[in-house]
């Protein structure tokens, strides 16, 4: 029977190619529509940079800011905290997020491509007529960019991970100026401890001097009162800078990445001498070089293709699909029989309700306020710039000042002195002068650290990113 079927059968007959005019009719069409996709702009600083900063410097600033200061412990701890810190690491993962939505959003552009296979066994035997046991097939769908949509939306995802990028570089920077403020605030504190432990010792010693004295009748017993009060007071200074020195020791500890109960391998002892003034620059190159202005220029970059995104939306789309397969009811026969199709299915919004252009308005609008924001991140570098420059330039002019003022302190600590003990003074005086004298040299190692503190604000304002270990 299956031979008187098979010489039955009509003779196959050649297939007619009819629809190669027709691809070739669809490839002009879509080079003629995809000419037609929204433009993006090309988005440039909403301002006017000013030429120059007020303070040019005069020493290149390198790139890792912190080795200005020429400490080698401090470099040291920067390294460590690089690698260990926890909220740089989690920057990082925010990186390989974005990254990684980058490459989702781009497998849109290549179609996909999916193989299946199905098997089964029908009762009773034998199967049933048009039953099939084995089926293996391919099918691939594909949606052609017509107005650029697709590569708008991935696009728009690249410029969001280049801006998680600036954004990571920004929390290196951060985390360095913290580093380096911890660092120089736990010197200063040690300092004042030391200072503190001198001070209390001077005035044991004025305390001792009374005390001899009034045994011979030469001084009241209110002055040594007095002299006792300053020399509590001064105790009580050491416990507060001995308790501010070691709360900076765990901050120091936890921006290391380590447990504060942890004892640091190195601390500062002294405050560094302060480096030259580094070069400004011109504020044109501050805007390519800041991370956080640049994370707002490349946010406005990804606004601009999420508009030009939504503007497609409301444009036709085509998608293709293509499928092949190859059936059988005996597996030694799977490869002699194959069916393929290829489908084009072409989808034009008609009526939405005002969705589609409401969504694109929002996008514009979302643009626009990028755009404002690259704005005022300018705007703000421009202004730490300045302000760390005449912070640093007016606390120069303050340290003169104690400076002077600690001199005279001291010479009028002195010559009281002098007169009280010659019995020609009163010792309030004395203690007046003293306190004073001390309190000066206290502020006056405050005030080297402020500058030291202004000193980073610029080098942060003016510094750009830096490699920290992980872009390799």
């Amino acid at each position: 029977m299956e031979d008187i079927l098979t010489q039955q059968s009509p003779p196959a007959r050649p297939q007619k190619h009819f629809w190669i005019p027709q691809i070739l009719l669809l490839g002009c069409l879509l080079a003629f529509l995809s000419g037609c996709a929204p433009k993006t702009i090309d988005a440039s600083l909403p301002l006017a940079p000013p030429p120059s900063f007020s303070t040019p410097g005069s020493r290149k600033m390198p790139a890792r800011w912190w080795t200005a200061f020429e400490d080698r412990q401090l470099a040291a701890a920067m390294d460590s905290a690089l690698a260990n810190n926890f909220t740089l690491r989690a920057a990082w993962q925010r990186l390989l997020v974005a990254q990684a939505v980058v490459e989702r959003e781009s497998s849109a552009l290549i179609p996909d491509l999916q193989a299946s296979i199905q098997s089964g066994v029908s009762f009773p035997r034998p199967d049933f007529v048009g039953g099939e046991n084995v089926r293996l097939g391919l099918s691939s769908q594909y949606e052609v960019d017509l107005w650029g949509r697709i590569r708008a939306g991935a696009d728009a995802e690249r410029f969001r991970a280049d801006a998680t990028f600036a954004d990571y570089q920004a929390a290196a920077l951060s985390l360095s100026a913290e580093i380096a403020l911890a660092w120089f605030q736990l010197a200063e504190a040690r300092n004042q401890v030391e200072l503190v432990e001198q001070q209390l010792e001077t005035n044991e010693q004025v305390l001792s001097l009374l005390r001899a004295r009034f045994g011979s009748g030469q001084i009241r017993s209110v002055d040594i009162l007095r002299q006792q009060q300053l020399a509590e007071a001064t105790r009580e200074q050491r416990v507060g800078a001995e308790s501010r020195a070691e709360v900076l020791e765990h901050r120091l500890a936890v921006l290391l990445g380590v447990a504060p109960q942890e004892e640091l391998r190195a601390v500062p002892d002294s405050l560094p001498r302060l480096p030259p003034l580094p070069e400004t620059g011109i504020p044109a190159d501050l805007v390519r070089r800041r991370p956080d202005v640049q994370t707002a220029f490349h946010l406005l970059q990804a606004a601009d293709r999420d508009l030009a995104a939504a503007i497609s939306n409301k444009y036709p789309r085509l998608s293709l699909s293509a499928s092949t397969s190859i059936r059988s009811n005996d597996i030694d026969n799977l490869f002699e029989n194959w069916a393929y199709s290829i489908a084009g299915n072409l989808l034009a919004p008609i009526f939405y309700g005002g969705r589609l252009r409401a969504e694109a308005d929002r996008n514009e609008a979302v643009r626009d306020q990028r755009l404002y924001e690259y704005g005022q991140a300018t705007l703000n570098a421009f202004r730490e710039v300045e302000d760390a420059l005449i912070r640093e330039n007016k606390q120069s002019e303050r340290i003169g000042v104690l400076e002077e003022q600690l001199a005279l302190a001291q010479q009028t600590y002195e010559q009281l002195r002098i007169l009280y003990f010659n019995g020609a003074g009163n010792y309030l005086d004395v203690l007046t002068a003293l306190t004073q004298e001390q309190q000066l040299r206290r502020s006056l190692l405050a005030a080297r650290l402020g500058r030291l503190e202004f000193r980073i604000a610029l080098y942060r304002a003016l510094a750009g990113g830096f490699e920290t270990g992980r872009e390799g």
